[in-house]
């Protein structure tokens, strides 16, 4: 349960494209997707959008402490496209993120199921014989101070994949609530989680779309 939650103001709506039939926005940190079920989780992405877009819907997710680019579509036709293009992974998405320590290798992968850890839920964990096939491709771009950044490319979208595989691999995103031991947790105010990249086909006209929003940290 959120006891407090306390979504960002400004910016209200980052609307990076929108067309007769889709809308790509920029999601800030601490802001839902779609709204709780408590009135007090009622503000949230989805919400904000419909104030301007009556009958936007949402496509896909982000953790509400991840920022970054989501799809909404304009209409059901739009909405069933796109849909079954991320159910399809014909998508293309990566997140910018940091995390403790330092990787050893430049490149990799993790192929690890995913299940909810349903006593603790919403955390996710690992587990090899009721988990969800869930793949991460991963790469260095930089260190820092026993940090390094990492661009993160989900092959699977499974919930909290890419915490729940980094967390694996002995290097937790700072800032995670959730996941993280309190070294990560006090070095970054907020998830260090950010959708920079997504790309997918347009639902009409079938181009390939490609858009990006700057990371924030």
């Amino acid at each position: 349960m959120l006891l407090n939650y306390s979504p960002p103001m400004t910016p209200y709506l980052e609307i990076i494209y929108q067309d007769d039939d889709l809308l790509i926005l920029n999601k800030p940190s601490e802001l839902l997707t779609v709204p709780g079920k408590d009135p007090i989780h009622a503000d949230s992405l989805e919400k904000r959008v419909q104030r301007v877009f009556p009958t936007a819907k949402i496509v896909h997710r982000l953790d509400m402490a991840t920022s970054g680019l989501i799809c909404m579509a304009l209409h059901k036709a739009a909405h069933s496209h796109i849909s079954r293009q991320f159910q399809d992974r014909k998508t293309k998405k990566r997140y910018i993120a940091r995390v403790f320590g330092h990787l050893a290798e430049q490149t990799g992968s993790i192929d690890l199921p995913l299940i909810c850890d349903w006593p603790n839920r919403p955390k996710q964990m690992v587990d090899f014989e009721h988990g969800k096939p869930s793949l991460t491709h991963w790469q260095v771009l930089n260190y820092e101070e026993n940090v390094t950044r990492v661009a993160l490319t989900p092959i699977t979208g499974r919930s909290h994949q890419l915490r729940v595989h980094m967390l694996s691999q002995g290097h937790v995103i700072l800032g995670d609530r959730l996941y993280a031991h309190p070294d990560a947790l006090a070095m970054a105010p907020r998830l260090q989680l950010h959708a920079e990249y997504l790309a997918l086909s347009h639902p009409i006209t079938e181009n390939w779309l490609e858009f990006t929003a700057p990371c924030p940290f």
